[in-house]
């Protein structure tokens, strides 16, 4: 696979199903800071989720995550980059993990982002070690996952001291 990335069109990715699930519904797009564009995404999907019972919400949320390992490492593949900026199927993913179990209120949304922004940047082990170690559709999703779990267990924390 290639090093460098050209920028899909938006044209392809509203065309191409994969590449219209991987960029995030066109998130991915843009130009600077795609990934923090990506979780942006996520925050109605939560909201929309949020009303379900507990054991469902985790299963959509197993559900997205099994096909993301699909959808990004297709898309990865018909761009022949691996783990493009543009693909945020894996920051959506990683948002509704973080999310599990929180209540629907502006703050805990918020608090939500911004933790899951801080693991998925700051990348601490495992993170960092899945970035740089897994390949195709379960590498770029993976580090989002650690990073969501992260972020879930010091929302839970949280939420117990504060909720």
């Amino acid at each position: 696979m290639k090093t460098t990335q050209t920028q899909p069109s938006w044209r392809l990715v509203l065309i191409h199903p994969v590449h219209f699930f991987a960029f995030g519904f066109g998130a991915g797009l843009s130009p600077v800071a795609p990934g923090t564009f990506g979780t942006l995404i996520a925050i109605p999907i939560f909201i929309g989720m949020s009303h379900l019972a507990l054991w469902l919400y985790g299963v959509v949320t197993a559900l997205f995550l099994l096909a993301g390992f699909w959808i990004c490492g297709r898309s990865s593949m018909l761009l022949g980059v691996h783990d493009h900026s543009g693909i945020v199927w894996d920051e959506i993913v990683g948002y509704l993990i973080t999310m599990l179990a929180a209540p629907l209120s502006w703050p805990w949304v918020a608090a939500g982002f911004v933790l899951f922004r801080l693991f998925d940047i700051l990348k601490p082990w495992p993170v960092g070690w899945a970035d740089r170690r897994l390949k195709g559709g379960i590498g770029i999703m993976m580090d989002d996952v650690f990073a969501g779990i992260y972020a879930l267990i010091c929302m839970q924390i949280g939420l117990h001291f504060f909720g």
